[in-house]
């Protein structure tokens, strides 16, 4: 236990926990109460990690056909699911426990984001101190502060994780190559079912590890086949059985979360990206240097820069200039060979082109003829969140070139008498985790989640809320995690044809025509919200009459129940 409790792996778990807990403050401090960036996208996430542990345990035949968006089917596929966190969505019941969960989560991302960075660089060679810094520059690179509403962009640990099992499994690594002797087939299968957990989480991010790990496992078989007669079973068969095995666990999991997906593409023409769509989210070179507004050192600062960007929440793609320069030193002196520090450059140009989207020439080649032909391709629409990739390999750049200078330093530490080295020396081994975790603070919001109305607690489905729209349904699925009756409401990627033609035709309601409609559909209780009707097109309904229309109203706290 004693050996357990001082293990390197220990003790960098407790050491990414303790990090994410404070780089992520004040998430933890009022967790039952507010959000981290906004209450819009993280309330529909956090009303999908309840919704999956809720349908799991009652009817998990019914899982892609949410509560919401009613009547649509398949509604849970409308964006990307978190489906991998559905084990924490069987522990509590309702908003506050939601919103607990969400935080949690959100803090736990960020540890393990952090861990696996650093995993993945100490197994390709890298010393502690620049395994450190690799994963605290993939997790708190100034640009994820912009992506703090979004869970499924912050969720992306699983990918250098499972690498690094990957690697680990194989006995390669990037400092001394392949060695044989440290092949074990339990790691290479243990890297295939993170991945496969990791895709699970979305395929936002998991989309382009998947192609990643398809090209890996491509290039894999065939040094197999041309290296089995040079050497005496380069993989062995019980490692090429985990791969074997692994990867169509990893396959199928990818093929059947990708059915609802293609159905709702189907059923749903306007979900489809379109090229227009992605030239409106694709950052200019000048993103690779301007911070968010959520960066505490960099933000005000670059406010003018952020200015001149169209849609700067998805531009500000800033690694960090601490990062840029240790990557740079990285490149001239480095524990990495100079061949593999040219792939790693390499790795970062082409993921910043691609990052760039149709701003790199147009994108004729790079993003667009992914877009046009690898399948699932033309569903990612902000090309800059392949700023993940270059971060990572930036890092790795990074550790190369820190874990030669750690050598360096014990190397001046071995002449002095006694062997000890300084306090200077010691400290300049530390500044730069110091500079890489100060560009990663932040001044990230934590707004308070509105309050649920009581209503939702009693009112039974189908429902309609309004006022409604895209951000103002976000809050209203969070509000229904008591009960998950079926709604109209939701809030997702797209706004299905459905439910625009709802929203369009009671902006007369109580009338004759609305209250029809909405009989015809299903609907049998519309709940209004008084204090939100300022400035919708739903403004001044309660002063209209339902006499003669066969409808009940009741004044439900603060919130008018028109039952049909």
């Amino acid at each position: 236990m004693g050996r357990f409790l001082v293990h390197e792996w220990t003790l960098a778990a407790v050491a990414a926990l303790a990090v994410a807990a404070a780089m992520t403050w004040p998430t933890l401090r009022y967790p039952r109460y507010t959000l981290p960036q906004d209450y819009w996208d993280p309330s529909l996430q956090a009303w999908q990690m309840a919704w999956s542990g809720h349908i799991l345990r009652t009817d998990p035949a019914m899982l892609w056909h949410a509560n919401t968006f009613f009547p649509e089917n398949w509604s849970f596929a409308f964006s990307d699911t978190l489906l991998g966190y559905a084990p924490a969505g069987l522990i509590g019941v309702g908003p506050e426990h939601a919103v607990l969960r969400y935080n949690i989560i959100f803090v736990l991302a960020h540890a393990l984001a952090a861990f696996g960075a650093y995993a993945l660089a100490r197994q390709l060679g890298a010393g502690r101190i620049g395994g450190a810094v690799a994963g605290v520059s993939f997790t708190y690179a100034p640009w994820l502060l912009a992506q703090a509403g979004h869970l499924h962009i912050i969720s992306n640990g699983g990918i250098p994780l499972a690498l690094a099992m990957l690697a680990r499994g194989h006995g390669w690594s990037l400092r001394y190559g392949y060695r044989p002797r440290r092949r074990h087939a339990g790691w290479a299968l243990a890297g295939w079912l993170v991945a496969a957990w990791q895709l699970s989480l979305g395929f936002g991010i998991g989309l382009p590890f998947a192609y990643l790990l398809a090209g890996v496992g491509l290039v894999s078989v065939v040094l197999w086949f041309v290296r089995r007669r040079r050497v005496k079973r380069p993989f062995g068969w019980r490692l090429l059985l985990a791969d074997l095995f692994g990867g169509l666990v990893f396959a199928a999991v990818g093929g059947l979360l990708a059915i609802p997906f293609f159905t709702v593409a189907e059923q749903h023409p306007n979900a489809a990206r379109t090229l227009a769509e992605i030239d409106l989210y694709s950052p200019p070179a000048s993103g690779f240097f301007t911070a968010p507004a959520e960066s505490r050192v960099w933000g005000e600062l670059h406010e003018g820069a952020r200015a001149v960007l169209p849609w700067h929440p998805e531009m500000t793609l800033l690694p960090g200039f601490a990062l840029y320069a240790l990557a740079a030193g990285g490149l001239f002196f480095s524990v990495w060979r100079v061949r593999h520090r040219l792939f790693l450059l390499a790795g970062v140009l082409v993921t910043m082109a691609l990052a760039m989207g149709t701003r790199f020439f147009g994108g004729r080649f790079t993003y667009v003829p992914l877009f046009d032909y690898l399948p699932g391709w033309n569903g990612l629409r902000t090309p800059g969140r392949m700023m993940l990739w270059t971060t990572l390999l930036l890092g790795l750049l990074a550790a190369g070139a820190l874990t030669a200078f750690c050598i360096r330093v014990r190397e001046l530490a071995a002449e002095r008498v006694p062997p000890w080295p300084g306090p200077w020396l010691r400290l300049a081994t530390l500044l730069p985790l110091v500079l890489v975790l100060a560009e990663g603070l932040n001044v990230t919001p934590h707004p308070v989640v509105p309050r649920q109305p009581a209503v939702m607690r009693s009112v039974d489905g189908p429902l309609l809320v309004l006022p409604s729209s895209q951000n103002m349904d976000q809050p209203v699925m969070l509000w229904s995690t008591d009960r998950f009756q079926q709604m109209v409401n939701g809030g997702s990627g797209f706004t299905p044809h459905s439910q625009a033609q709802i929203r369009e035709a009671t902006v007369g309601f109580p009338d004759y025509a609305s209250v029809d409609y909405l009989r015809q559909i299903g609907v049998r209780n519309v709940v209004v919200l008084r204090d939100r009707l300022g400035g919708t097109p739903w403004e001044g309904m309660l002063d209209r009459p339902v006499d003669g229309l066969g409808v009940s109203r009741e004044q439900v706290g603060e919130a008018v129940v028109f039952r049909l």
